[in-house]
């Protein structure tokens, strides 16, 4: 059965809400989206800003791994760059954060696309193992280099909003406002800038996968020399691939690093996070932008639930709050996986093709 109605022109091929589903949907997420940082609890504040974190980067991921087919265990070293980044122009030189983002994202783009020329004819097993001695140069740079990254030790990060002024000081984000009697603390002030942020990259990752270099980089995941045979540039499509990617990358660092306001290198940016990135797209499905978004937010919300839930599991009980967490999530995306090849995004087809057929059973 079709998943979505016949479309006889053009411009309504290019909607991005076709159907009266895909509105619902809009209305709800921001439904939910504007009511949730006032309806729970710091905690779970906190969590929420960790999801939106991880819908960017696992955007970014999708751009390089779901569109072009680019499989990449560094993701943890953009994500690097991008908060050690806005750590240094914090610190350093007192940047505000609607500057230190944006050259996050700049300077992991520039590594990115320098180890997207090295990996051009690399594909497969030989670009995951280039990609994962990117995670251990970038470890070691970081390490080497500590009057800037204060080594071992980790370094603050602090989120200004303005320049600083002649004194030296400078207006830092931590300082909660008050709005017409609302108050907005420090966490809620982050929500919605990292929602904004959240919603613009789902944007962009979905605008391109529809132009033709997000076509040009699908061809090239699905067959690289019959797309090369047919004309599509398959240099220019990996290297878009890898410099947007590793530029939301950078970004999404950035927000992390500016949510724990205190980073080090190892952990978290090693090898666990780019494979924890990995789990997010196939939980969510592959090569869709609602994969991105829905495995990010599943794995995201679920790690906090499975540590609550592991302490009450024979056996389990005797491992760390961490190793609870990933062995229970680990035994949901295989479930997942072995119910629904397509993840998350599959059960969002199937229950839409149920309601979509109702009362019929096609």
């Amino acid at each position: 059965m079709p998943t979505r109605p016949l479309v006889i022109r053009y411009e309504d091929d290019l909607k991005l809400f076709p159907g009266l589903w895909q509105r619902a949907g809009l209305l709800l997420t921001l439904a939910v989206g504007l009511s949730y940082p006032w309806l729970v609890s710091t905690r779970w504040l906190t969590v929420g800003n960790l999801g939106l974190v991880a819908i960017v980067g696992a955007a970014s991921l999708m751009v390089l791994t779901g569109f072009a087919g680019q499989v990449s265990l560094g993701h943890a070293a953009f994500l690097a760059l991008g908060a050690y980044t806005a750590a240094v122009l914090g610190t350093k030189l007192g940047w505000p954060f609607w500057l230190a983002l944006p050259l996050a994202g700049g300077v992991s783009a520039l590594v990115g696309v320098v180890i997207g020329a090295f990996a051009l004819r690399l594909k497969g097993l030989y670009l995951a193992i280039v990609t994962l001695g990117l995670v251990f140069l970038t470890q070691h740079v970081l390490l080497a280099y500590p009057e800037v990254t204060s080594g071992l030790s980790g370094t603050a990060v602090p989120m200004y909003w303005w320049f600083r002024d002649e004194t030296g000081a400078a207006a830092s984000m931590s300082t909660a406002w008050s709005v017409g009697g609302v108050r907005f603390g420090f966490e809620r002030k982050l929500y919605f800038l990292f929602a904004g942020l959240a919603a613009f990259t789902v944007w962009l990752t979905k605008n391109l996968q529809r132009s033709d270099s997000g076509r040009a980089m699908m061809a090239v995941r699905d067959q690289d020399l019959a797309a090369e045979v047919l004309g599509v540039g398959t240099t220019q499509a990996k290297l878009q691939a890898f410099g947007v990617s590793s530029f939301l990358a950078g970004i999404a660092g950035a927000m992390f690093a500016f949510q724990q306001q205190y980073i080090t290198v190892e952990p978290p940016f090693d090898l666990n996070l780019s494979i924890q990135y990995i789990a997010m797209i196939v939980l969510g499905g592959v090569g869709t932008v609602f994969g991105a978004v829905s495995g990010a937010l599943a794995f995201t919300f679920l790690s906090p639930l499975a540590e609550t839930v592991g302490g009450a599991i024979p056996f389990v009980n005797q491992l760390t709050s961490a190793q609870q967490s990933t062995v229970l999530l680990s035994l949901v995306v295989v479930l997942v996986l072995v119910l629904e090849p397509l993840g998350l995004f599959g059960v969002w087809l199937r229950v839409r093709r149920y309601f979509q057929a109702w009362p019929f059973r096609y």
